[in-house]
């Protein structure tokens, strides 16, 4: 006699192409866009008020990305390193970007603002992404004050004795002090709110802006102008992450305008590297839009494989319990 299979052995037939299907779909699903520079300073000071500041850049992603903006609240130029703009930042774990600044604050007893603000680009197949990091460099100690170079021996004056005048003796009123006045009190130092990162993002149906403020921010909104369409509005709350997306069309450009916002050139769709035929650009038909790899081809794919996963089910039902002699 032939036993029949296990019904346990038709539910993991049904379940293994369930599996497959999703495993296809996760392998195949693009990545987030979480890509940023990762920048990180510490700074010595001296008891002269002179800083020195060491910056270093890393990569959050594992593709190079190159460097398309750097700026500095302190004005010296950068030495020592090869921190600048069109540098290549290598991916992550690779070796970091580094930088060296030096400035003299004139007031060495107050905590001097330090920050550096770096900018990269990334290109994938399906996407191009900007964004920026500020980070404000951590003191790490007191550091010796720069040598300054000791003058000559001033010639020594001769000194020409003069006979003495007499002078009349008076009665001077007592000479009326100056009044001291009192030290203003310092007033206290409020923390500026934390400033809201901003991302680029070229794919190829779509030009997406993102704005993510931190939680001790400030509101932020932002007017987005298209040189081809409506004006669209981006409000984003404290704490929150919001964004704005424009259809991709061929020399789409599109102007930020925000309070506090320095830059407001225009931002231009880039096409990616690897688009289908007609999409994006506004060429041909319009095709339907894709989440990171082709979504369509993968859902037929996983529908094909439960389909097949249901078809074993049903032979395996119409299977009858045969007696040989």
């Amino acid at each position: 006699m032939i036993r029949p299979k296990s019904p346990f052995r038709r539910i993991a037939a049904i379940a293994a192409g369930a599996v497959i299907g999703i495993g296809t779909m996760t392998m195949f699903a693009a990545p987030a866009s979480a890509h940023h520079p990762e920048p990180s300073g510490t700074y010595c000071l001296a008891s002269d008020g002179q800083a020195t500041v060491t910056w270093k850049v890393g990569n959050s992603e594992n593709i190079d990305a190159t460097i398309t903006a750097v700026s500095s609240t302190i004005t010296s130029a950068f030495t020592g390193g090869d921190l600048k703009v069109g540098a290549t930042l290598k991916a992550k774990g690779g070796e970091l970007l580094t930088a060296t600044q030096t400035h003299t604050f004139s007031d060495s007893k107050k905590k001097p603002k330090i920050e550096l603000t770096v900018e990269a680009r990334w290109e994938r197949p399906d996407r191009i992404v900007t964004e920026h990091r500020t980070v404000a460099a951590t003191k790490s100690g007191m550091c010796a004050a720069q040598p300054t170079p000791s003058p000559s021996s001033p010639t020594p004056t001769p000194t020409t004795t003069a006979s003495p005048t007499p002078t009349p003796t008076t009665v001077s009123p007592s000479p009326s002090q100056t009044p001291t006045e009192s030290p203003s009190p310092t007033p206290t130092a409020t923390t500026p709110p934390a400033e809201p990162v901003g991302t680029v993002e070229s794919t190829c149906d779509k030009l997406t802006f993102t704005i993510e403020n931190p939680a001790d921010g400030k509101i932020v909104v932002m007017t987005l102008t298209p040189n081809k369409g409506e004006a669209k509005t981006l409000t984003v709350e404290p704490g929150k992450t919001g964004s704005v997306s424009f259809d991709a069309v061929e020399g789409l450009t599109v102007t930020p305008a925000a309070e506090g916002l320095d830059d407001n050139e225009p931002i231009a769709w880039e096409k990616p590297a690897e688009c289908n035929p007609g999409q994006g650009g506004g060429k041909d038909e319009p095709a339907l839009p894709l989440t990171g790899a082709a979504t369509g081809g993968i859902i037929a794919g996983a529908v094909v494989l439960l389909a097949a996963g249901a078809g074993l089910f049903v032979m395996a039902r119409r299977r009858r319990v045969r007696f040989t002699a």
